[in-house]
This record gives C-alpha cells, structure tokens and sequence, in this order.
C-alpha cells in the first residue's frame, strides 16, 4: 500500500471515531512507534487525559526550551502526578544553545525574524527531531481554530520535514468543547490560560491577549507572521 493510500484509509477510519477511539486505535495498528507531544497546552492536557484514562502504549514527550514560564513546569510536575503518567523532557543541546546566544544575545529574537526562527530552531526544532526519530506516529494537538494556518491541515497527514505521520485528534474540536471538556473531568490547566494567555509558549515570547484577537495573536506578538516556530511548518 502506497503512503497516500495508508493515509487515506487511515484518515476513512479515524474520522468516524471519537478521539479517545482515535487515539486507541492508533496505538493498537503502530504499537511501540506512537508519541505524543505536549505544551502543557488546554489541547495537550485533554490528549493526556484521553491517553492515561485508557492506558494507552503511547509515549508522551514535551520540550523545555529553557525559556519556559515557572507556571508550564509546574503543571508539567502536576500533570505527572495526577494520571501517574511519566512524561519524558527532551532540551536544546549546551553546545547549540551557547553557540546562538553568542551570535545573536540572550534576547536577540526580537531583533528580527531570521533570528527568532534560529532560536526556535535551537530550542524546539532540533530537540522534536530527536524526540520522533525511529516512531512513525506523531501526535499533537492542533486544532482548525486556531490559526488560518492550522485551519488547513487534516486530521491525520505526512509530515514531510519530519518524515513521520501526524496525527491530530482534536483538529474539529471548538474551543468550547475543549474547554468544556477540561471542566467536566477536571483536568489540570495553566492558571494563565485564566489571565488572557491563550497560547502559552516561551515567557519571552508570549502575552496575554486582547479580547477580538486571533487566539495565536500573542505568540511572538512584535512580529507579523504566521506564528509558528517551524514544528507545524507547510
């Protein structure tokens, strides 16, 4: 069977599950060769939960950047200890990140694009590769609404920089699913997700939001882009 087939079929059967039922399924037809990549996002927090109520053989990793908010690694060490779920760290290499601050400052992203993308590069880019080198199943937690970027990719697609199937269980939920969900089974969030943070990722390149604005509006907000750090690239 053809990649574009395998996808095709994979993407016939998934779209008729839930996602708790999608993600069971795919850890039963890729046993071993799954992971699932969190933030500690409002997103990732339900996959988790969705992952560890079933029991599921699927590896969770995050990235620490080094430039993480306290409040992200808290809840990762709350996350842990509640579903009793290890979820394995992966960072920049010493060498890498010394070699960037010396060419560009300890804040340099601000400067300009070019240098923002190298620090993501350094920081999240490099680490994810490591962390799905040898699995054939990735999974994140995208979702249609949050970005127009996002809004054009499928539930399940090949990766092409990766090299790796994506698999993106809640790309069809509302925000006001999520939330309701989060609610309903009491699953552990970021407490600046209730201070305006909608997306959270490194303290020196996120704010909270103004009310009307796109949810990625406060990622990397002194520039105008289609705020990614080159992990969802297209």
């Amino acid at each position: 069977m053809s990649q574009q087939q395998n996808l095709s079929d994979l993407e016939a059967k998934l779209s008729a599950l839930s996602a708790a039922e999608g993600l069971a399924l795919i850890a039963d037809r890729f046993p071993g060769k799954v992971v699932f990549s969190t933030s500690l996002g409002q997103e990732d927090q339900v996959i988790t939960a969705l992952i560890a109520s079933q029991n599921l053989p699927i590896q969770i990793f995050s990235l620490d950047t080094g430039r993480l908010f306290p409040e992200t690694l808290d809840l990762l060490s709350r996350t842990e200890a509640k579903y009793r779920q290890k979820i394995k760290v992966y960072y920049p290499t010493t060498n890498s990140v010394e070699k960037l601050v010396g060419e560009i400052g300890i804040n340099g992203f601000y400067e300009s694009v070019e240098n923002r993308k190298s620090c993501c590069f350094v920081r999240k880019v490099e680490p994810l590769k490591r962390a799905l080198a040898g699995n054939e199943i990735w999974i994140t937690g995208l979702r249609a609404e949050q970005s127009a970027n996002r809004s054009e990719m499928k539930l399940i697609e090949w990766d092409e920089s990766n090299q790796i199937i994506k698999y993106n269980p809640l790309m069809d939920w509302t925000f006001d699913q999520m939330i309701g969900y989060i609610k309903e089974h009491r699953i552990p969030y970021n407490p600046l997700h209730d201070q305006g943070f909608v997306s959270i990722g490194c303290a020196p390149c996120t704010r909270a939001i103004m009310p009307g604005e796109d949810a990625r509006a406060g990622r990397w907000w002194w520039e105008d882009s289609k705020k990614e750090c080159g992990l969802h690239a297209r």
